[in-house]
């Protein structure tokens, strides 16, 4: 099985000759960094020099003293994001603004410089050589039309490594993707997992078997059910990335194992840590993803909370790396929700669902109707009358919740099937349970006169 190139990629950007790595090596270089950053951030920064204030960056000796330094969180960007800037304003080479689904309020806004950017497109470059080489043709289904984009930064990343990058766009018409990868002779894709499902499970999707040898999946969380249709499908390997724009788009990816997540180590530090504590947990235990930039100068970020879980995994991974191993991120801390006392995760939908052929997305309601919880699911197919109801009621029971809430007589379950248009999952957002329940709870506010 062939190592990660991000192993090499990395003793380069540390300065250790490739093939003599170490754990060691890594960590005196990450602690190094963590200094830099530190004294950058509280020199540059308003919002470090007040929130680290009695922290002197040259006294961190250990990870231990660097955990009890306090935490970045995404309020924090949304509140001021200038204050996070540590650079002249002409220097400032690309701004992104994200707005949250399913939420209301300010956005975040990061802040990039072009040195920033390079460094991203310089992961792209390695982080793909997992999936693709020299005259690979890259057809990339991610936003490229605008500049600094993570299509354009791909785009350039794999115009580097010789490969044949064929930007494409959001797949708004599978029918197109799929007519799009066959004219241009693509052999791999990069997108978003329920836009790829919905080539792969087209009328015309058959097409592409035999002709795309990889699929890299990103931007919103993946289920294993998913990777498998893709495989059974175009008899590809599909490979998981993990990313987001606060940490520069590139976090991390798997190698040709296709178990964890290889990470950015010479660019980002990660902690894994306790949702409820804060307090850092070991290699393991799963908990919440925080990180740290490394090297970035524009807007650097020191414990930044992502809501991601995920753990470390302490066994080594077959494919040889002595880089840390990430398990698959699989759910946010805020899209747990509670149902019949049970916790109710949007990955145990995507699982049960997406593993009936047919099914190409879905969108989910929880409400309050007559007393019960009402969990709506309207799922997208490509013909009318293409589920059975029977099976799809019998792989809803499998999940402990709804099977918990329809024992007591506390949950009703209604299924729709739709085959025209659903907006949902037509951009970049991740997917979510959108729950009601406490909005229709609240008293309405009445005015007396």
């Amino acid at each position: 099985m062939e190592k990660t190139p991000l192993e090499d990629w990395i003793a380069y950007k540390i300065g250790i000759r490739p093939g003599s790595l170490s754990r060691e090596a890594i960590e005196q270089y990450q602690l190094a960094r963590i200094r830099q950053t530190v004294a950058l951030a509280k020199e540059k920064s308003t919002f470090y020099r007040e929130k680290l204030s009695g922290v002197n960056p040259i006294k961190i000796m250990d990870y231990v003293q660097f955990s009890k330094l306090p935490f970045t969180y995404p309020q924090d960007i949304k509140e001021n994001p200038l204050r996070f800037v540590c650079v002249s304003p002409k220097d400032i080479d690309r701004i992104v603004t994200l707005q949250s689904s399913g939420t209301t309020g300010e956005p975040k806004r990061l802040f990039f410089t072009k040195e920033d950017q390079e460094l991203t497109i310089d992961f792209f470059n390695h982080g793909m050589r997992n999936l693709v080489g020299p005259s690979d043709r890259v057809l990339i289904l991610l936003p490229w039309q605008l500049p600094g984009s993570v299509g354009d930064l791909l785009r350039i990343g794999l115009e580097r490594l010789k490969a044949c990058p064929l930007p494409y766009g959001i797949v708004q018409v599978p029918e197109a993707a799929i007519a799009a990868a066959v004219e241009s002779g693509a052999n791999a894709i990069v997108g978003i997992p329920t836009q790829v499902l919905g080539m792969a499970r087209h009328r015309k999707g058959k097409e592409l078997a035999g002709r795309i040898k990889s699929v890299l999946l990103s931007t919103d969380y993946v289920p294993q059910a998913i990777c498998q249709a893709l495989k059974e499908q175009w008899g590809c390997k599909v490979y998981n990335h993990y990313g987001m724009t606060e940490m520069g788009l590139g976090g991390g990816v798997q190698c040709s194992a296709l178990l964890a997540y290889h990470i950015r180590e010479a660019d980002l530090y990660f902690e894994i840590v306790d949702p409820e504590t804060g307090q850092l947990l070991p290699e393991g235990e799963l908990g919440e993803i925080v990180f740290t930039t490394l090297t970035r100068q524009g807007m650097p970020l020191i414990r930044y909370r992502t809501g991601d879980v995920s753990r470390f995994i302490p066994e080594n991974c077959p494919c040889g790396t002595i880089l840390r191993s990430m398990e698959v991120v699989k759910q946010r801390i805020s899209g747990k929700t509670i149902l019949a006392e049970t916790d109710f995760l949007i990955t145990e939908l995507d699982e049960v669902l997406f593993s009936i052929n047919g099914i190409l997305d879905y969108q989910s309601t929880l409400a309050l109707t007559g007393g019960k919880d009402c969990l709506t699911i309207e799922v997208k197919t490509e013909r009318k009358n293409k589920i059975d109801p029977v099976a799809m009621r019998q792989v809803l029971h499998t999940i402990p919740a709804i099977q918990q809430g329809l024992e007591r007589g506390t949950l009703e379950v209604i299924v729709g099937e739709s085959c025209e248009f659903m907006p949902i999952s037509k951009g970049t957002a991740k997917r979510m349970i959108l729950d009601t329940r406490e909005q229709q709870q609240r008293p309405s506010r009445i005015q007396h006169s």
